[in-house]
């Protein structure tokens, strides 16, 4: 979404909140230099936000404008915790903790569910009707069930996962 900053106040505004604080003018379908110039804003221009110096609990957030060395207007960027100490409630620690856990939990179920449909796929081969199930089938459904047991569980990677037998 588009911003424009306030040469004024120097506050951010959409073109949406622009319109409706000036619904006396008749904008253009595209926004030009002299359009900024009668609303009195610059236009802000997109900026990637940083991916150097963020920790496993932090993520970077929009914060204002800043202008670059074209002189420009950019989105300012700052570095924010996922997390913090509640008065009377959870410390930043805990609140990692459980999420943490959650993150363990989820990765946990979604892998279960992708083996247990691997498993009732493969179930055929161990039925009466069927022919003989090969040692290969026999220690693929058995790496299967071994999973939950890997060093790398919950957060498989696909080599960590049992090739099927042709």
């Amino acid at each position: 979404m588009a911003l424009y900053r306030d040469r004024d106040t120097g506050d951010l505004k959409s073109q949406g909140t622009l319109r409706k604080e000036n619904k006396n003018i008749s904008f253009p379908k595209v926004w030009n230099n002299s359009t900024l110039d009668v609303l009195n804003v610059d236009e802000v221009l997109e900026s990637n936000p940083p991916t150097e110096g963020i920790g496993t609990y932090q993520y970077p957030q929009q914060n204002g404008a800043t202008q670059n060395s074209d002189g420009n207007w950019e989105y300012a960027w700052e570095i924010v915790d996922m997390f913090a100490d509640i008065e009377g409630g959870q410390t930043k620690e805990e609140q990692e903790a459980a999420y943490q856990t959650s993150v363990v939990e989820s990765a946990s179920a979604v892998n279960r569910a992708n083996r247990d449909t691997i498993l009732k796929d493969t179930d055929w081969w161990a039925m009466p009707d069927s022919p003989t199930m090969t040692s290969e089938q026999t220690a693929y459904r058995q790496a299967l069930r071994d999973l939950p047991n890997h060093s790398n569980w919950p957060h498989l990677e696909d080599s960590d996962w049992p090739t099927k037998p042709s």
